[in-house]
């Protein structure tokens, strides 16, 4: 047994079922970790397999996403562009699409409950220079990404929601789309086991030690060697590995009690994304406002802000429900992983060490591609 440093006794049986001749560690139990869990068991069915986890459900974004199936508003892309030549923004919206088709494939529409109803991007009125940038590119974007789509991505469309304070026409991406995030970590996570890759919760890794042969992982509990670890943490991977490549970046998120006649069906952009929201059972699920404190939100630490989670109500009751009571039932947030760049880092870090993070927001989308890509560098 390869299991050393017990801080919790365990009995002979959970040593030797849960802990010993570990072929592949995965470090991350979100979208990214457990797509590279199963990738690994199907090209390596004999492998043994363990999947930690330090929350008692994905500690990330992964559960605690808005649920949008996204690649990227208009805005969005163009502010891609800013860091990224034409060509590279065309090849990762690709990389995007590709990883939500994975999704779909590997768990189908119906477990995650897929819809899609399209996603709308709408101008808040006192900037006609972007709102007139946005529609002047709108074009131009859609034949970048023609060799990639059969139809334009982008097109025009009427404020038919009755939004207030937001131009009379926003763009629509005909894509887009939303889904049950728990039902889809319920049914990845039922996938996982019914392919015999094990998962420990709340065991947190605090350390990784690469010895040439094989690694050691660190944890609250015990130290545990690995014949090879990948690391699927995206917004905590700084902290683990020590990259400068990828930060944190909080996400707050809020969402109504179910309101009655709800017209509003689909998903839904403000400000170059920074807000976004959908409907889903009768009630407004709302979330961004990071752009109102980029330090403050640049955090590993859960929680919410006074100041954000007033600019989202404000948002809610002056643009999105004008007319309409509402109440706020919860509130939440999750980390998400950034960088200069919106690629995600999918790399050898030693000879045994391995990463796929810094998903730049794009969880669901993405995040079944990068961790097949990231099973794929063994």
């Amino acid at each position: 047994m390869q299991v050393f440093n017990l801080k919790t006794p365990l009995s002979y049986w959970e040593i030797k079922e849960w802990l010993s001749n570990v072929d592949y560690l995965i470090i991350g139990s979100g979208i990214v970790g457990l797509s590279c869990a199963l990738t690994l068991k199907k090209n390596h069915p004999k492998a043994n397999i363990l999947v930690l986890e330090k929350g008692f459900l994905p500690q990330g974004a992964s559960t605690k996403n808005a649920g949008f199936a996204c690649f990227g508003s208009l805005s969005e892309l163009l502010d891609d562009m800013n860091q990224h030549t034409e060509s590279e923004m065309a090849a990762l919206v690709k990389r995007r699409f590709d990883g939500l088709q994975l999704l779909r494939k590997t768990l189908g529409d119906k477990a995650m409950d897929y819809k899609c109803y399209g996603g709308y991007e709408y101008f808040i009125k006192g900037d006609p220079d972007f709102f007139e940038a946005c529609l002047e590119n709108r074009k131009r974007v859609n034949k970048l990404l023609s060799q990639h789509f059969k139809k334009p991505v982008f097109e025009m469309a009427t404020n038919k929601f009755g939004f207030e304070k937001v131009q009379d026409h926003g763009i629509k991406n005909i894509y887009e789309a939303q889904i049950d995030t728990g039902k889809m970590m319920q049914a990845l996570l039922k996938k996982a086991h019914k392919n015999g890759i094990k998962l420990l919760n709340t065991t947190e890794v605090v350390k990784i030690e690469d010895n040439g042969e094989n690694a050691t992982v660190h944890t609250n509990y015990f130290s545990i060697n690995a014949n090879k670890v990948f690391v699927a943490t995206n917004g905590f991977a700084k902290e683990l590995l020590q990259i400068d490549e990828v930060a944190p970046a909080r996400a707050q998120v809020l969402i109504t009690k179910p309101i009655e006649k709800l017209h509003i069906k689909g998903t839904f952009h403000l400000d170059m994304g920074f807000y976004y929201f959908r409907n889903i059972h009768d009630r407004i699920l709302f979330g961004g406002g990071r752009n109102l404190d980029f330090d403050g939100e640049t955090t590993t630490k859960l929680g919410e802000t006074e100041k954000i989670q007033q600019q989202l109500e404000k948002y809610l009751r002056e643009i999105i429900l004008p007319n309409t009571p509402f109440e706020i039932e919860h509130r939440w947030s999750g980390i998400m992983g950034m960088g200069k760049t919106k690629a995600p880092i999918v790399k050898q870090i030693s000879n045994n060490v391995f990463c796929g993070v810094r998903l730049g927001g794009m969880g669901i989308a993405i995040g079944s591609q990068v961790g097949k890509e990231l099973a794929q560098l063994l």
